[in-house]
């Protein structure tokens, strides 16, 4: 008989979890997804392009009804796990069902913050997360309302381009002196900056916010400054806080995230977690990349296998705002490391690649990012470098071909 297996959460690290075990333990586990949001799985990376019109929100589904039913999974979404009793090893959802367990993968994601400032509970202040909130933004753009993204980083961008290539006027604030400042150097971020700019969006760098105006409705929001933006709708995408409510309330032991071990078990024998909820080893990764390794290593161990999670070199791989974006390792530095640079300005693209130890340790790449992956890998395997420091910097085409001659 196939032993219960409950998952709570819907969303990417779900549908990875369950698409492992297909591969490793099919049949083992009779599996049930509980997931808030009332639809199946989707891409939340590609969000931006469906606030963007660039694609359709039905086509971001990760996989089919069907693929979840050949696998014998039951999907409850739609319905919100209140409770994990841990001793009674059952999850209860809000319309009094408990659903029995013998193992439980918490999935359970991230939510945006809200900064605490006066005006931020006004009708027009919204966040950009989840496809509920990609319709409501497509309403303001619909509207050609004004708009104020509050936030430089990937979330806040990617809702600023977004809404601007949906029609609204936007204007993005950011508290820090340069956007994406935790995977772009200084020169990356001002070609981002310009390129950003292109797409008819304003920016404003150390830029805090102090108050949102408006009665009833937002009207404006005012900086620390003394600065006021004329706004009809404010948009937060300030940053994630894991949620880790259910596990707190069950007594499971967390810091920021859910803390895991190496084989992502929580403190509590046959209760796990992965992905944005997780904290391993104290960090919380909140990307999609680490949230897929996470879900190989439990898979294996939830098969009987021998497996071990050392944790993830934080990459971004992405199109920001419409412009290629890539970030992996240690970019910035360190004291005996190299940096080779390749700007050109005018074309829109910059890359940095940073050798230490005769081994790759961090790549920064805008505007050509084609082989942003080779970069990656050389990075994660520490392969020597010296048989293609020459070339490296103009791709791999190039440096294999150099190194086989």
């Amino acid at each position: 008989m196939s032993e219960p297996l409950v998952i709570v959460g819907n969303g990417m690290a779900a549908a990875r979890l369950v698409d492992e075990l297909a591969k490793v333990a099919l049949g083992r586990y009779a599996i049930a997804v509980i997931g808030d949001e009332p639809r199946l799985a989707y891409n939340r990376v590609l969000l931006s392009s469906v606030l963007a019109g660039e694609t359709a929100s039905h086509d971001i589904e990760l996989r089919p009804a069907s693929w979840w039913r050949d696998r014998g999974v039951t999907l409850k979404y739609g319905c919100r796990a209140t409770e994990v009793d841990v001793g009674r090893r059952e999850v209860k959802i809000e319309n009094e069902e408990s659903v029995p367990f013998s193992k439980l993968v918490l999935t359970t994601g991230s939510s945006p913050l809200r900064l605490n400032v006066s005006g931020a509970d006004l009708a027009g202040v919204h966040t950009f997360r989840d496809s509920r909130d990609v319709d409501l933004l497509l309403t303001l753009a619909a509207q050609k309302k004004r708009v104020v993204v509050v936030g430089g980083g990937l979330l806040g961008l990617e809702a600023a381009y977004g809404l601007a290539k949906a029609g609204a006027p936007v204007t993005l604030v950011h508290l820090m002196e340069r956007l994406m400042e935790r995977q772009l150097d200084a020169p990356a971020a001002e070609l981002l900056k310009s390129l950003v700019e292109r797409k008819g969006i304003e920016i404003l760098l150390n830029a805090n916010t102090a108050r949102i105006h408006g009665t009833t409705r937002v009207e404006g929001l005012e900086l620390t400054d003394g600065r006021r933006i004329d706004a009809d709708a404010v948009i937060f995408a300030a940053g994630i806080r894991p949620n880790i409510a259910l596990a707190k309330e069950a007594g499971i032991a967390v810091n920021r995230g859910v803390v895991v071990d190496d084989v992502m078990q929580t403190v509590a024998p046959g209760i796990f977690a992965i992905g944005e909820c997780a904290e391993h080893r104290g960090i919380c990764y909140g990307l999609v990349e680490p949230a897929y390794e996470q879900a190989r290593v439990l898979a294996r161990h939830l098969a009987g296998r021998d497996t071990s999670y050392s944790g993830s070199i934080v990459a971004t791989n992405l199109k920001v705002s419409g412009v290629s974006v890539f970030s992996a390792g240690d970019f910035v530095g360190t004291e005996g490391s190299e940096t080779i640079v390749l700007s050109d300005l005018n074309y829109g693209t910059y890359k940095k690649l940073v050798v230490a130890d005769g081994r790759l340790t961090g790549a920064v790449l805008i505007g050509d990012a084609s082989d942003a992956l080779w970069y990656l890998e050389l990075i994660r395997t520490r392969q020597p470098t010296a048989p293609i420091r020459a070339d490296m910097m103009f791709g791999r085409s190039l440096a294999i071909r150099s190194e086989a001659a």
